[in-house]
């Protein structure tokens, strides 16, 4: 029986799946003629929905073209799309020609347009959608939803809500368990060599900003003679003095950052997400950077998209830091469990080649 099904289950599989590519089309004949469609603003959003009938392959949609009042080199025409007129000039070719569905794609400032279309097309039997022209702004994991059964759209939110959440848990914990028990024997080596090295704790503890802007105590190995954690703290340079030998060998090989995967397990800290700053540095460039404090809608990480892509360690002008947290966004609106494991993977490869880390 388990001999049988081993080869049975993936051919049933495989064949199943080449039958329902291969009916795929006639299927969708059987439920009648494609729908005709008509999209009204020649803009970006309207641009991108005809893109996107045109390249899905099943669909039933059939885009017969835009609808605007500006004149045609005013507009960004998409391929395979034509103008067919100008707005008063709509409800009389939707009841010509049969139209079944009607996207709005007119800008929010347009509002008196929007009303003025939606009552001439009140004498049509057209489906009618909103398109929201959500390019206004900077969307991170943009989703429509109900509040108390109210429709919204969400602008910003964490990519971690509902099975997400728990999926990126559990991932940490799980990772986080695996390597603390391979690391265990390289952390009390690390830790006697610091005690050794110069006086002072084994564990530098900072104050950095989590999850909601929440304060949260990071765990590092010391690398420095001093332990800063005040209103102002300077960022480590090349040949600064304050490292000390075995500190300046942890931090270029990022081993100072072990400790941090306790803070995952207690739930302050992810395994891959924005790195924390310090809590002065923060202070500093959310008034600096435009969508800063953006990046803590997630738990910070112990690596990130950034590290990986080549913002890791000192960040000393402004535009570098502006590139990370590019990144840090970028990382919120793609989260995957496949991009995690991607970023860890690609950590370890960086910690051996990065020669920008003091």
């Amino acid at each position: 029986t388990l001999i049988t099904w081993l080869w049975v289950a993936p051919l049933s599989q495989v064949g199943a799946h080449l039958a329902l590519r291969a009916s795929a089309p006639y299927l969708l004949m059987l439920q009648g003629p494609p729908q005709r469609a008509i999209i009204v603003g020649m803009n970006e959003q309207g641009a991108a929905l005809a893109n996107r009938i045109h390249e899905t392959r099943y669909s039933k949609i059939e885009l017969s073209g835009f609808f605007d009042d500006r004149s045609p080199n005013r507009l960004n025409q998409p391929t395979n799309s034509q103008l067919l007129g100008r707005l008063r000039e709509l409800p009389g070719f939707v009841k010509e020609n049969r139209i079944q569905f009607i996207y709005l794609s007119l800008p929010m400032a347009s509002q008196p347009r929007i009303l003025h279309v939606l009552d001439e097309l009140k004498d049509t039997t057209a489906s009618i959608y909103f398109v929201p022209d959500m390019f206004i702004t900077d969307l991170i994991q943009g989703r429509s939803g109900t509040v108390c059964g109210t429709p919204v759209i969400s602008v910003c939110e964490s990519p971690f809500t509902g099975s997400n959440g728990i999926i990126k848990r559990a991932s940490d914990i799980v990772l986080s368990l695996l390597i603390l028990a391979l690391i265990s024997p390289l952390l009390l080596v690390i830790a006697l060599a610091i005690k050794l090295d110069s006086p002072g704790p084994v564990i530098f503890k900072q104050r950095r900003y989590g999850l909601d802007g929440e304060e949260i105590l990071v765990y590092k190995f010391r690398s420095m003679r001093v332990c800063e954690d005040g209103e102002s703290i300077r960022q480590a340079q090349k040949g600064d003095s304050r490292i000390t030998r075995i500190g300046a060998f942890l931090r270029k090989n990022s081993l100072d950052e072990l400790p941090q995967f306790v803070n995952v397990l207690q739930g302050r800290m992810s395994i891959v997400g924005p790195r924390p700053h310090a809590v002065a540095h923060n202070e500093i460039y959310r008034n600096l950077i435009k969508g800063y404090m953006i990046r803590h809608k997630v738990k910070p990480g112990i690596t990130g998209w950034a590290q990986v892509n080549g913002y890791r360690g000192e960040t000393r002008t402004l535009d570098k830091m502006q590139a990370r947290i590019d990144h840090d966004l970028d990382y919120l609106r793609n989260w995957s469990l496949r991009l995690d494991l991607h970023i860890i993977l690609k950590t370890i490869m960086v910690v051996f080649r990065d020669r920008d880390v003091y």
